[in-house]
């Protein structure tokens, strides 16, 4: 694999291309260390060393922006705004017959559906820097802080802070399609990818200190290779439905009679359904700390909902996550849809009919995969937290085993981005 990197340096539009995608990926992390005009940075240090190890919803979209947002910095929001979008534009497909359309035109179409992610982009950023903004001047961004961290509490300068924030969101969406255009690689994962690669060391680090700390990171490093070992593993992993195309004159030429098969990955929903899950179960604990912390509520969602340990979270996490991965799958494979397209283009699976007996037949394949594909992301988003209470360590990895998921996920894809343009110019890839 390094000779192979050697050798797309040496490729002279390859190598463009990759010191492009390296050069924006710094240029985000120097954003995400640049503080918004309006803090005293000194106070945010002091306030987020209190606040350390949360595992609350900021806390959760805290990792993503690779710290950047509890640093109040102008990439405090990160591309989670965009994610936001991109996900609450897929759903609208399923009750929106327009998007739906848009959808099916191709690529104008999908220009369309993107230009409206955009717009949806900027109005959830402008929101989430508002309700950032107000958090931070009362107090409750970090709860336990005695300090202020905003140091005029003016109107303007909250304003200004809004639209400093909104508009590195803005940014940061822009140098993602930089990315996807004219580097290599899905520009938006790979900004996600260097947001949690940049907190995950840290943290992992942490674990060395205290009572029996080699010992607790030598174990949770081995856990961690186990982990990616076994992400790459399932990732990788297909079913293959064989499925043969009837032959047919057009003009004077025969077309089909070839084979063929759909690949149905295991994991069929990405991370998706860690996220939502995780999301939804953050939200109560968020909600606890507006309340009165002497009330009988408040208290029972600080002992069973905030911490990844408790029982009942670990039961309602695992839930969430096997229903957001059937109700995702079922959102971006259409069975009835697969099916209408094979029979338009004369494509059967052998043995099964045409028609409403294939989507049956692709729908009780999927359900018995998606099954499975839950079930793995749930062990793989728990064992981390399983390990760290059996260690008795009170620190977090970064949202848990997601954070290897994505890390891996992004990774291989990226691989196969450069893997296939070694190939185009007849050089030995990656992947033998």
């Amino acid at each position: 694999m390094l000779s192979a990197f050697g050798r797309a340096f040496r490729t002279p539009d390859l190598r463009r291309k990759l010191l492009f995608t390296i050069a924006i990926m710094a240029l985000f992390r120097v954003g995400s260390l640049v503080p918004t005009p309006g803090i005293d940075y000194g106070n945010v240090q002091e306030c987020v060393a209190v606040l350390e190890g949360s595992t609350s919803l900021l806390g959760l979209v805290n990792v993503f922006s690779g710290g950047a947002l509890l640093q109040l910095s102008i990439f405090a929001l990160g591309i989670m705004p965009y994610i936001t979008a991109s996900i609450i534009v897929q759903l609208l497909r399923v009750v929106i017959p327009r998007f739906e359309a848009l959808h099916k035109e191709g690529q104008s179409g999908q220009s369309k559906l993107t230009q409206y992610t955009r717009y949806l982009t900027i109005a959830l950023a402008i929101l989430q820097s508002t309700t950032i903004v107000t958090t931070a001047r009362t107090g409750v961004l970090f709860p336990g802080c005695q300090v202020d961290v905003v140091a005029d509490d003016s109107f303007m300068t909250a304003a200004f802070m809004v639209i400093t924030m909104t508009a590195g969101t803005g940014l940061v969406m822009w140098l993602g399609e930089l990315i996807t255009e004219r580097g290599i690689g899905n520009g938006m994962s790979l900004l996600i990818f260097t947001s949690i690669a940049a907190s995950f060391p840290s943290a992992l680090w942490s674990i060395a200190g205290g009572a029996n700390g080699p010992l607790n990171f030598i174990v949770m490093l081995v856990v961690i290779v186990v982990v990616i070992g076994l992400v790459v593993y399932v990732e990788q992993s297909q079913r293959r439905i064989p499925v043969q195309y009837a032959k047919r004159m057009v003009g004077r030429r025969m077309y089909g009679g070839t084979s063929t098969y759909i690949p149905i990955k295991i994991n069929m929903a990405g991370v998706i359904p860690v996220i939502f899950a995780a999301s939804i179960l953050a939200i109560p604990g968020l909600i606890a700390q507006f309340g009165d912390q002497t009330a009988d509520w408040v208290v029972w969602i600080s002992n069973n909902l905030v911490q990844q340990s408790d029982p009942l979270y670990i039961v309602l996490y695992v839930l969430m996550v096997i229903f957001f991965a059937f109700f995702y799958t079922s959102i971006t494979f259409n069975p009835d849809e697969v099916a209408d397209n094979m029979k338009k283009y004369g494509g059967f699976i052998p043995g099964i009919r045409a028609g409403r007996p294939t989507a049956e037949y692709l729908d009780y394949v999927i359900t018995r995969i998606t099954s499975a594909g839950s079930l793995y992301l749930a062990i793989i988003a728990l064992i981390p937290t399983i390990v760290l209470v059996v260690l008795g360590v009170s620190t977090n990895i970064p949202f848990g085993g997601t954070s290897i998921l994505i890390i891996v996920g992004v990774g291989l894809e990226f691989v196969k981005q450069v893997d296939s343009q070694l190939q185009q110019r007849h050089y030995e890839g990656f992947l033998r």
